[in-house]
């Protein structure tokens, strides 16, 4: 079936408000949706199937069983596929007239300016705090729109960030809201999250790039809305612009903003699926392993001493075995490392070891 724009399109262009000139202007718009998990999934097909014309897709991650609890768009069989590509396909089969695009690599402060010059609008669809704030950052030094979105547990956040207003000035950024980048909120993997909050917050990015794009309604600018699932709670705070942008061009100068979920784990402290495979198929060597699991529910295909989840981790707390290697496992080699580098720093001279890629990359 091939249908024309205006089938597709028809409920849409009735609106007063749209109209042919505002389904236009959708149909000229790029957007960049970084991240395809719970927030960019939904994020990019809805996008797309409002006529966005152009889309490129942001994620180095794979589609993870614990995934699809709230990532929607993705089904069984998608499990260990790239998240980018599957989506990708996805939109293609329901959105002739949108161009969509990929990249399976990380978005880092080499590659960001390249990704973000191409497009009119970023949207942030990640659970990463240095990536929230290496695309926050960028866009105020490039002058782009950033439409913002974060979760915490039951609560959602969202805002329009760094807007172009009438008297040639922008509107506040992430900075405004929150200066400096904490080190110790846990992500959805950590804390957990209920699928409903993603999919709302997830609901009102897109409605504010859509309201961006064909300037209808007022946008969440000079704001950030905090949400609550479950007392039915909103709060808007309202931003003054204090980071502006030759301030943040000087952070960006010496931040690194390097997400250890993406890179910069010491790999004299990693230990593959394939060794430790091996290590545990002898008994001798199997005997010398203490494995720990720092996520609870994991599902396991082998033995652990112990399971200590993340957020309770203290090195100090733990009475070591100084002839025993330690090795820490979750899901996908991240929260183990953290529980690595809290051992390490606590026992330099004992043998802690992270699986890398964690259970995901134990087949």
């Amino acid at each position: 079936m091939k249908p024309t724009k205006n089938q597709l399109f028809k409920r849409q262009i009735t609106l007063s408000e749209i109209g042919e000139v505002g389904q236009e202007k959708l149909q000229n718009a790029s957007v960049l949706v970084v991240g395809c998990g719970g927030l960019g999934s939904p994020i990019a097909v809805y996008l797309a199937s409002s006529g966005i014309g152009k889309i490129h897709l942001v994620d180095f991650d794979t589609v993870d069983i614990t995934n699809l609890h709230r990532q929607v768009f993705y089904s069984l069989e998608d499990v260990d596929q790239p998240k980018a590509e599957v989506l990708s396909a996805f939109i293609k089969k329901r959105a002739p007239f949108t161009e969509v695009t990929f990249s399976n690599n990380p978005i880092t402060k080499e590659n960001v300016f390249e990704l973000i010059e191409k497009v009119d609008i970023i949207v942030d669809g990640t659970d990463s705090l240095p990536t929230k704030y290496l695309l926050n950052d960028a866009c105020v030094i490039k002058n782009k729109p950033l439409v913002y979105g974060s979760l915490y547990k039951f609560d959602g956040y969202v805002a329009t960030f760094n807007v172009l207003q009438k008297d040639g000035s922008y509107s506040t950024n992430l900075r405004d809201a929150f200066p400096e980048m904490a080190t110790d909120i846990p992500n959805c993997e950590e804390a957990g999250t209920l699928n409903a909050i993603v999919g709302m917050i997830a609901m009102q990015q897109i409605n504010e790039v859509l309201k961006l794009v064909t300037g209808i309604g007022k946008p969440l600018t000079n704001q950030l809305r905090i949400y609550n699932t479950l007392q039915n709670t909103e709060l808007k705070m309202k931003l003054k612009p204090t980071f502006l942008k030759d301030k943040i061009a000087k952070l960006f100068k010496v931040q690194t903003y390097v997400d250890v979920a993406c890179s910069g784990q010491n790999s004299d402290w990693q230990i593959s699926p394939e060794e430790l495979k091996k290590r545990l198929s002898f008994r001798a060597e199997a005997n010398n392993l203490e494995i720990i699991a720092v996520l609870n529910n994991l599902k396991l295909p082998f033995d652990v001493q112990q399971t200590i989840h993340i957020n309770s981790f203290d090195a100090d707390k733990i009475t070591v075995d100084k002839n025993k290697t330690y090795v820490m496992v979750c899901q996908r080699g991240f929260n183990s490392y953290r529980a690595t580098v809290k051992l390490k720093n606590k026992y330099p001279d004992l043998e802690v070891l992270n699986l890398t890629g964690g259970i995901s990359s134990y087949k």
